[in-house]
């Protein structure tokens, strides 16, 4: 090993899902505003949430990154210094930011909070990433398009003290370091200003103009992708070579997921990090645990992306656009009191299930729902309407912050 601890930076579209993350084992954190990010049909914070969850990130000793890399037009500057502004107040650890317009505008209004070059940006080339160190960047985000061994050799021609964050699990954007025109082409919705609609993952089909309705597949072969819709990316077999090519942070994506989502990638990560830096044997005995625990969330079939090499078509679905689902999020433990816990439920579960309590530290605990109870003291024998506030009784003891699910199989 080179001696590095990988950071595990894990999103998060909402307070909610902010402090699952923290609690499952998040080094650090990735939020976006209310304006100015890339995810803008995402939940995310209010300045009052944001504050609350950076307190809340900080008082466990969990860092904060705020995303600000829209590229910005001429509308949007005065407001972007705005939102900087309030920033400062705030005091995040960082700022993920593509555009060099917002570059300087942070190092200008908020010199204190670390800058990070956001993967939007086309980070490419040692000689990119010095130039943005120059800038006064602590960190740059590596282009998804490099592969391993380019960012190895990164690592040797830059700063030693500069850091490099790099994907290591989650949806893969068709378009060149996430620079897409399809959204804004088809909808009029610009992905660079943050209301990307994901055309990539719609069913295409070619249609001849005086046979309207008459719709032909569209087919692969080896010279071309069947449109756009890329597996995710998974390297959970491979953090030993993450590692060694002297990446100091691994970042999870998914800023639109939920909270069952984050707490399984959250999880899995942290304890096959954790293993391997204990022991590199350690962590191969585990690898079958964590491969069947990565699975258990939502997922479209793995790639390793551009790290071992560029992608072919087997890096492609061909069939549909649709995740795989082995697990429903049925909800978060709150406070208990009298041995009931308040839960704000998210699908529908009954009393007499047999559902599972996930625990931080790695446990799947069965437990059978004993009881359901609404705000108004109410028993009911479902729960049937999502966000409702509940308070359950189990047959097992749940600590807060706690995530209860059941098992599927089907696919969704």
């Amino acid at each position: 090993m080179n001696g590095r601890r990988p950071e595990l930076l894990i999103p998060a579209s909402n307070l909610e899902v902010l402090k699952v993350a923290v609690m499952f084992g998040a080094d650090a954190v990735y939020i976006g505003g209310e304006a100015f990010g890339l995810r803008a049909k995402a939940k995310n914070f209010s300045k009052d949430d944001m504050a609350a969850g950076i307190r809340f990130a900080h008082e466990h000793g969990v860092r904060v990154h705020v995303t600000v890399n829209i590229l910005a037009h001429n509308d949007d500057l005065e407001g972007v210094r705005e939102y900087l502004c309030e920033l400062k107040e705030l005091k995040p650890d960082a700022l993920i930011i593509a555009d060099p317009a917002i570059f300087e505008m942070a190092k200008e209004i908020c010199p204190d909070i670390e800058r990070h070059v956001s993967t939007q940006a086309n980070n490419t080339n040692y000689g990119t990433y010095n130039f943005w160190w120059k800038q006064g960047a602590k960190r740059v985000v590596s282009a998804r398009e490099l592969s391993l061994k380019e960012i190895s050799e990164i690592r040797k021609h830059i700063p030693e003290e500069m850091e490099i964050e790099s994907f290591i699990h989650g949806a893969m954007c068709i378009s060149y370091s996430g620079r897409c025109l399809l959204s804004n082409f088809f909808t009029g919705r610009d992905a660079n200003q943050g209301a990307c609609t994901h055309p990539c993952r719609w069913k295409y089909a070619v249609v001849e103009e005086k046979r309207p309705g008459q719709y032909m597949p569209v087919y692969e072969n080896e010279r071309g992708t069947y449109i756009f819709n890329s597996k995710d990316l998974c390297m959970i077999e491979h953090i030993p070579e993450m590692v060694e090519a002297g990446i100091d942070s691994f970042k999870i994506e998914g800023r639109m997921k939920t909270a069952l989502y984050v707490a399984t990638v959250a999880r899995t990560y942290r304890l096959a990090i954790d293993d391997y830096l204990k022991d590199p044997k350690l962590y191969e005995e585990h690898m079958l645990w964590y491969l069947d625990q990565i699975s258990n969330c939502t997922y479209r079939q793995f790639t390793t992306g551009f790290y071992f090499g560029k992608p072919d078509e087997t890096s492609q679905i061909y069939d549909s656009n649709t995740y795989v689902r082995e697990y429903t999020y049925l909800g978060i433990i709150g406070k208990e009191s009298d041995g009931r816990y308040r839960i704000e439920q998210r699908n529908k579960f009954s009393v007499g299930e047999t559902i599972e309590i996930m625990k931080p530290d790695g446990q799947n605990i069965e437990t059978v729902v004993r009881a359901i109870i609404n705000e108004d003291g109410e028993t009911q024998e479902s729960a049937p309407h999502s966000k409702q506030v509940l308070y359950v009784e189990l047959d097992k003891k749940a600590e807060k912050y706690d995530i209860l699910r059941r098992a599927e199989d089907i696919e969704a």
